[in-house]
């Protein structure tokens, strides 16, 4: 069985409208901005590399003006991948797959930092990228390396462990990951999918979306499979659930 390991990499500060569109604007929240490292006999897979590690320093290089002025740096120092990682006595080499759940500036940041990893994503997502006016965020995505596009579920090591699942709707590709880390134990990493457990809750759908009844439906999906006795679901920026969560060299189990 594959070993599941949450990694913090920083958090952002902006105001809390841009999550809940119903809150009036001026009032300002923090989030994590998580990675998750799965150790399989098969491979070493990271599921998101978090923001580019030069936006804490430099913002509006690493970002571009728009978003540098939507989103502010709040993590400590040793919340970049590579110290993530440095943790669990890793360095960027020993990463043998990264999944991408979608390509905006927080989830894929850091993927210049594995030329020789193999990069899974939904090919909608790819072709979204790739088009005019697109969605992702080109410095963080657009390098020189092994993008694999995939259609639909995707069993990534070929044994049921670790399952790639499309949840549409923040963005025309993104998709989550199911780790089952026990016979009787899975996580299911929703992203963004559903970003908070009040948005599941209260069928919130955020300012950044590409197709809002898509998005519903994924969440919908995302809730049955949550509502299983052997899976917990893990969103995607919920500070709460954070705090509560064994980060680091702890294993998810």
């Amino acid at each position: 069985m594959p070993v599941l390991h949450a990694l913090c990499c920083g958090r952002l500060r902006f105001d809390r409208s841009l999550f809940f569109p119903e809150h009036p604007p001026g009032d300002e929240m923090t989030v994590p901005v998580p990675s998750f490292l799965v150790v399989h006999p098969k491979g070493t897979l990271l599921f998101d590399t978090g923001v580019d590690c030069l936006a804490a320093t430099d913002p509006q290089r690493s970002l571009g003006r728009r978003l540098a002025g939507l989103f502010t740096m709040a993590g400590g120092t040793d919340e970049s991948l590579p110290a993530q990682l440095a943790r669990l006595g890793l360095d960027v080499g020993d990463i043998t797959h990264v999944v991408n759940s979608h390509l905006h500036f927080d989830h894929c940041g850091c993927n210049a930092l594995f030329p020789r990893a193999k990069f899974l994503l939904q090919r909608a997502e790819l072709d979204a990228a790739r088009a005019p006016g697109s969605h992702a965020h080109e410095r963080s995505w657009n390098h020189p390396l092994d993008y694999r596009a995939l259609d639909g579920e995707h069993d990534v090591f070929g044994d049921g462990a670790v399952v790639l699942l499309p949840t549409p709707g923040h963005t025309p590709g993104h998709q989550s990951m199911r780790v089952r880390v026990s016979s009787d134990r899975n996580f299911l990493l929703a992203a963004d999918a559903c970003y908070t457990q009040a948005h599941l809750d209260r069928e919130i759908v955020p300012t950044a979306v590409w197709d809002t009844g898509q998005m519903i439906a994924s969440m919908d999906a995302l809730r049955k499979l949550g509502e299983r006795s052997d899976t917990e679901l893990i969103f995607g920026h919920d500070a709460q659930q954070w705090a509560r969560m064994p980060q680091g060299p702890a294993q998810l189990s």
